[in-house]
C-alpha cells in the first residue's frame, strides 16, 4: 500500500390495537401445534423482558420466518462473501449465525476484485422462505438489477445450491409459499408486482402489477409477502421512515388496499432512525411480532423487535409505549430453547476445517491463498497499493454499542513490501498493522486516510499517522470501536508484545456515519503484497469482546 508518510506524532400513527387473529398462521411457519407442556410458562418467565436492539450488529433488510420451534432471519450483505446470512433463534431474542444462502458471489468478475469491484452491489434485500411439502428452504434475490436467483437447501447450514436464474429482476423480493403450495414473489419499487412461479420454482408462470404507490407517499419497496387468515398481505417500507401494508381479500393478484403501519415513529435506539423494512412472524402460541431494523450508523442497520396485534378487520398494529417503539417489552412466550445459541462475540482460534459463519470476505476470496486448522493463514493474494483492491480481506461485524477486537498475528512469513494487519473497514477506513520493508526491517504503523468516493472509487490509499520498528515474530493488534450513533463514533488502536500490556498507538479515528455505503463498519484482517506474491501471516487468536 502506498501509505504516505506523515508526522507521527414518521410521527407515530398507531394506537394500541385490540384483538388477535386467533389461529392464523403463515405458510412458512410451523407444521403442527406445540404441546401444552411446551407452551407452559412460569409467571417469572412471563414477567421477563427483552431490550432493543435485539442484535446490535449490522443485519439489514430482514426477512423472518418460523419453522417448528425455530426462528430464522436473513439479511443483506452487499459485496461480502458468502452472502445472505441466516440467523437462528429459539426465542426471537438470542440469535446466532447459522449459515449463508449464497455460498459465493459468482455473478461476474467484479465480485472477485478482478478488473472491477462490486462495492454496494451484490446481495440487497432478498427473501427467505420454507416449503413444508418438500422440507426445503428457499432464498430469492435479484443481482445488479438484471437477474433473479433462487437457491435451495434442506437445512440452513447448507449446502445451498442454485435452483435457477430468472431474467426478470425481482427487486426487493418477498416470497410466499401459499397454503396450496404455489410459489409467489412480491417485488418492485413504487410499482409493486406479484409473480407466480412454476411448481418446481424454476420458471415464471406470470407476473402482474398489483399496486401503484401514490405520489403523496413517494417510494414503497422491500416487499414481504404473507397469507394470514385467508387474506394476502404485502408488507412494504417507505425508506427510511415508514412502513405500509397492502391487503387483498381476493387472492394474490389483488386488488389490494393500502394502510399505513408507521411513519416517523420514534425508535428505541438513541440517535438511531425509524424502525422499518422488516418482517412479521407468529409464535407457537399465536402471538405476532415485527422485526425491523434501525439506521444506526456508523455501525449499520440493527434489528429491533416489537409485538403486534390485529384489528378486527385484519390489519396489524405495532404495540407502542408512549407513542414510540419501546426500548423494552415483555419477552415472547416460547418453549424452552433446546440449547444456548452460539454467541456473536468471543474468541476464535481457527482450529476447525472451515471458517465460522460469522466471518465474511470482502468480495470473493482466492481460496488457494488461505487456510484454517492451525490458526488462520492468509497468504498474499493481490499485488496492490490499495486495501480496497486487496483480495482475501476477512471481515467480522462490530458488536455495538462498543466493542474491542484483538488479533494475535504471527508475521515471520511476510515478504518485502507486504502489508498486514487489523482494519476498521468501510468507505473511510483506518488500520493498525505491519509493513515489511525488507528482510531485516518490519514496522508497526497506524494508518488512516483510506477512502472511497460515492462511486466507490478509491480516493485515498492511506497516510501513516504512527510508526515504530518491531521484532520478535508476533504481535497483538487491537481496535476499540464506539459505534454509538451520534457524536462519539470513535476508534482507538493499540498493540502488545506480550498479550497483556497494550500501548496506545496513533490518533483516534472518527468513524464515518453517512448512510450511502449502507453496510456498517467491520473489523477486518488483511494481508496483501505491494511487490510480489508469496508472503503469508498467521492469525492464531481473534477475539471480539464487550465492556
Amino acid at each position: 500500500m502506498s501509505w504516505t508518510r506523515h508526522s507521527v506524532n414518521r410521527r407515530a400513527v398507531l394506537a394500541t390495537g385490540t384483538g388477535l387473529l386467533a389461529g392464523s398462521v403463515l405458510p412458512v411457519a410451523t407444521a403442527g401445534q406445540a404441546s401444552a407442556a411446551q407452551l407452559a410458562t412460569s409467571s417469572s418467565d412471563l414477567a421477563a423482558t427483552y431490550v432493543n436492539p435485539v442484535l446490535w450488529q449490522d443485519f439489514a433488510d430482514i426477512d423472518i420466518i418460523r419453522v417448528g420451534d425455530t426462528y430464522y432471519c436473513s439479511a443483506s450483505t452487499m459485496h461480502y462473501s458468502p452472502g445472505a446470512p441466516i440467523l437462528r433463534s429459539y426465542n426471537l431474542i438470542d440469535w446466532e449465525i447459522a449459515g449463508h444462502s449464497v455460498p459465493v458471489l459468482d455473478f461476474g468478475a467484479k465480485y472477485d476484485l478482478n478488473g472491477a469491484r462490486g462495492y454496494v452491489r451484490g446481495i440487497w434485500a432478498s427473501s427467505l422462505a420454507y416449503r413444508p411439502s418438500n422440507r426445503t428452504f428457499y432464498w430469492v434475490g435479484q443481482i445488479d438489477f438484471a437477474k433473479t436467483y433462487l437457491y435451495t437447501a434442506s437445512s440452513v447450514e447448507g449446502p445451498w445450491s442454485r435452483l435457477t436464474a430468472l431474467d426478470t429482476a425481482y427487486y426487493d423480493a418477498g416470497m410466499l409459499v401459499d397454503t396450496d403450495d404455489t410459489l409467489y414473489v412480491a417485488y418492485g419499487n413504487t410499482a409493486i408486482h406479484v409473480a407466480q412461479l412454476s411448481a418446481d420454482g424454476r420458471t415464471q408462470v406470470r407476473t402482474q402489477q398489483v399496486f401503484s404507490t401514490p405520489s403523496s407517499i413517494g417510494t414503497l419497496e422491500g416487499s414481504r409477502f404473507y397469507k394470514i387468515n385467508g387474506n394476502y398481505y404485502i408488507f412494504l417500507t417507505r425508506p427510511a421512515n415508514g412502513q405500509y401494508i397492502l391487503k387483498s381479500t381476493s387472492g394474490p393478484f389483488g386488488p389490494y388496499t393500502l394502510r399505513q403501519v408507521l411513519l416517523d415513529l420514534p425508535g428505541p435506539v438513541t440517535g438511531g432512525g425509524v424502525p422499518h423494512q422488516g418482517g412479521l412472524v407468529q409464535t407457537q402460541n399465536g402471538a405476532w411480532y415485527y422485526m425491523a431494523f434501525v439506521d444506526a450508523y456508523p455501525g449499520g442497520r440493527i434489528p429491533v423487535l416489537a409485538p403486534v396485534t390485529w384489528t378486527s378487520d385484519g390489519w396489524p398494529v405495532v404495540q407502542l409505549v408512549n407513542s414510540a417503539w419501546a426500548s423494552s417489552y415483555t419477552s415472547p412466550v416460547v418453549p424452552t430453547p433446546p440449547r444456548r445459541v452460539e454467541p456473536m462475540t468471543g474468541v476464535d482460534y481457527f482450529t476447525g476445517t472451515s471458517l465460522a459463519p460469522k466471518w465474511e470476505w470482502n468480495h470473493n476470496p482466492d481460496n488457494s491463498k488461505w487456510s484454517v486448522g492451525n490458526g488462520l493463514t492468509l497468504s498474499t493474494a493481490s499485488v496492490t497499493g490499495d486495501l480496497y483492491w486487496a483480495r482475501n480481506t476477512l471481515t467480522h461485524r462490530i458488536q455495538g454499542p462498543t466493542s474491542t477486537a484483538t488479533a494475535l498475528l504471527e508475521y515471520t512469513g511476510m515478504w518485502d513490501g507486504d502489508r498486514s494487519g487489523l482494519a476498521l473497514l468501510r468507505d473511510s477506513s483506518a488500520c493498525i498493522g505491519l509493513i515489511r520493508d525488507s528482510s531485516t526491517s518490519t514496522r508497526l504503523v497506524m494508518v488512516d486516510g483510506l477512502t472511497m468516493d460515492t462511486g466507490w472509487n478509491t480516493t485515498g490509499t492511506g497516510t501513516v499517522r504512527a510508526s515504530a520498528n518491531v521484532s520478535g515474530g508476533r504481535i497483538w493488534l487491537r481496535v476499540n470501536a464506539d459505534i454509538t450513533p451520534g457524536a462519539n463514533r470513535t476508534a482507538t488502536f493499540s498493540y502488545s508484545t506480550d498479550g497483556t500490556n497494550f500501548t496506545s498507538f496513533g490518533p483516534a479515528f472518527t468513524l464515518n456515519n453517512a448512510w450511502q455505503f449502507f453496510m456498517g463498519y467491520r473489523f477486518a484482517l488483511f494481508n496483501f503484497a505491494t511487490q510480489a506474491l508469496g508472503g503469508s501471516v498467521r492469525v492464531t487468536r481473534f477475539e471480539v469482546s464487550t465492556p
